[in-house]
């Protein structure tokens, strides 16, 4: 079993989720980086990276590893997917990918010995001579500090928008980039949702969000949340208070329902997840 370091604390909940799954993953395979990287065609160095939470893995990898632990590829490339948003909006820009390297292709006998992570140990940009902070890091911390700020106002005020004009409509709204790019940490005071149960159509619906394809995971926020929690409560199962907040006892009600209704049981909500709290 993998001694693995600590992550970053700035690191996203919906990233640090993906990765520490990832490292499961890894450790329940009993493979080393360097058998990993034969198996997968990415290199030692690419998974250090991946599963230290400092790159982004592409979601070839991700259904590489999903296949080598037996475990369906499709439920961890919706979590990387969400991961995946989670990073470009904190960094401001499009994830990089890796793609297999040269030193993935070596003979395994050939290859250089990768870095162990361990708890103590220090990350690899830490000891480099390259490693300091390049001299544009604190304006880009501020500027990504800044964006964040305004995106959770014009959250907010769109959150009262749609309260105060009803927010039913009869199709499918995917999870917006506004309410995706706050997690639960970020709010101070979590705004209070009122469950106006009905069934319309055959379907249940709380009268907050009309959803019905929104993938939402731990660290989300917003009125799908709500939307879900509501739902969840009308089905006896607990989510805790209707926040909106998508925290620890959202995501066990959600597995409880899951497996109630006999869906994957991995705590995300998806497509089929909504299909069954709304039947």
């Amino acid at each position: 079993m993998s001694r693995w370091a600590v992550l970053p604390a700035e690191l996203d909940p919906r990233v640090r989720q993906l990765v520490v799954r990832l490292r499961r993953l890894k450790d329940h395979s009993g493979l080393s980086l360097r058998q990993l990287a034969a198996r997968t065609g990415y290199s030692p160095k690419s998974w250090e990276r991946y599963l230290g939470g400092r790159s982004l893995p592409p979601p070839q990898a991700v259904e590489a590893l999903a296949r080598i632990g037996g475990e369906d590829p499709t439920r961890w490339l919706a979590l990387r997917e969400v991961a995946a948003e989670a990073w470009g909006n904190r960094r401001g820009e499009a994830p990089a990918v890796d793609t297999p390297g040269p030193e993935a292709a070596m003979p395994e006998a050939t290859k250089p010995e990768p870095e162990i992570l361990t708890a103590g140990s220090q990350t690899a940009a830490a000891s480099r001579p390259d490693g300091a902070r390049s001299p544009t890091r604190s304006l880009r911390v501020a500027l990504v500090a800044g964006t964040v700020a305004l995106v959770l106002a014009v959250s907010s005020a769109v959150l009262l928008a749609v309260r105060l004009l009803g927010g039913a409509g009869e199709t499918a709204a995917p999870l917006t980039a506004s309410a995706a790019s706050a997690p639960a940490s970020s709010s101070q005071s979590a705004p209070a949702y009122a469950c106006r149960v009905e069934r319309v159509g055959g379907r249940w619906y709380a009268g907050i969000s009309p959803t019905r394809g929104a993938i939402l995971a731990n660290g989300h926020a917003g009125p799908e949340v709500a939307e879900a929690q509501c739902l969840l409560r009308r089905a006896g199962i607990s989510p805790g208070g209707i926040d909106g907040i998508f925290g620890p006892l959202t995501e066990a009600a959600v597995r409880r329902a899951q497996q109630r209704a006999g869906l994957v049981v991995d705590g995300i909500i998806g497509p089929h997840t909504w299909k069954a709290l709304r039947r």
